[in-house]
């Protein structure tokens, strides 16, 4: 029942006609459709399709993000179509990690606790810990739902999961940077992780318990006593130097890019050490293998060679020769990206 209201919101958002977009939802509600399928299954599928067509490269980042604002906004109005939930459930407060711009899963999951009878406070994107920990102190949520879709936000969530045990209030994490399983959710200490937001609103039908005592961050990972993430960190900006240079050097035809073309890949190779360090953070190389492979899709999608990134991957590997969790991470990206090229 929900197709034809997903269509015409569909219709509507890429057509950038913001008031089509209320009247789907106000019509799919009006039609009996309950609030949670219009949240999760109109407004959230679209915004998932939204997604899915900038990797496929038929929309490009100002449609995205036009389409975005869109769906941003009839969300904004959406409670105000409906009658006043009473709030009987508790308190929860969502946020997203500190450097996390991607507000939408949040704020559905927001819009659904309330509608579950929650007292909800949504704090939105990118929220610094120390000032989501002031919060906690303040309103003393019973707590906290914090959301990541970007995998280099893990080492920010883990700060954020530790300080708000601290304030003794427990974490419920999601997104997609947590792992389709939310394997990184329990490796960095969550109290509770959950693959989408009605799965969330269920396991808050009964209260989280409070943090334990005396837990340190770093029983969680003691790989990082080896040091290789926080050097590899720290070495970013000049790992992406060294590498462009090494890609002038076996690729001359790099020397006549354009400043536009040279700022694109150097974003791409920031990017890649990026993943590289909170690949080393977590200890996984799934993580970054899984990275390139997705990298490898979107670069097939804009017509690009995705066989490019490979003397990225040699060039990096012979900057971190003295790293071996790193060497042993960029030659399985390597030998996984290889085999998915030969034909």
């Amino acid at each position: 029942m929900t197709t034809e209201y997903f269509e015409r919101l569909w219709q509507a958002v890429t057509a950038g006609d913001e008031y089509a977009a209320g009247d789907a939802v106000v019509s799919a509600l009006g039609a009996g459709i309950d609030t949670e399928s219009v949240l999760l299954d109109v407004i959230g599928g679209v915004q998932r399709k939204v997604g899915q067509e900038w990797a496929a490269n038929r929309f490009t980042v100002a449609q995205e993000h036009a389409a975005t604002a869109i769906n941003d906004r009839v969300l904004a109005g959406f409670g105000y179509a409906l009658p006043r939930p009473r709030a009987h459930r508790g308190r929860v407060t969502v946020a997203c990690v500190d450097g996390e711009w991607h507000a939408m899963p949040a704020r559905l999951l927001a819009e659904v606790l309330k509608f579950r009878g929650f007292r909800v406070d949504y704090l939105g994107a990118q929220v610094p810990s120390p000032h989501l920990v002031a919060h906690l102190h303040r309103t003393g949520p019973d707590v906290v739902a914090l959301s990541a879709s970007l995998a280099t936000r893990l080492p920010a969530a883990h700060a954020t999961i530790t300080a708000c045990q601290a304030a003794a209030t427990p974490v419920i994490a999601g997104g997609a940077a947590f792992g389709p399983d939310g394997r990184y959710a329990r490796l960095l200490g969550a109290d509770a992780w959950a693959p989408d937001a009605r799965a969330a609103a269920d396991l808050l039908a009964a209260p989280l318990p409070r943090p334990r005592a005396g837990h340190q961050p770093l029983d969680d990972l003691p790989h990082l006593a080896d040091q290789e993430y926080t050097l590899v960190s720290r070495t970013s900006s000049r790992l992406v130097k060294s590498v462009m240079k090494g890609l002038e050097d076996r690729v001359p035809a790099m020397r006549e890019y354009t400043l536009r073309q040279r700022q694109h890949a150097a974003e791409d190779i920031a990017h890649i050490v990026e993943y590289l360090a909170v690949s080393l953070y977590v200890g996984d190389e799934d993580l970054f293998t899984g990275f390139l492979a997705w990298t490898a899709d979107i670069l097939s999608a804009r017509h690009v060679p995705p066989g490019s990134l490979l003397p990225a991957l040699e060039l990096l590997r012979g900057q971190l020769r003295d790293f071996p969790r790193s060497q042993a991470i960029l030659d399985a990206a390597h030998t996984r990206l290889s085999d998915t090229l030969t034909p």
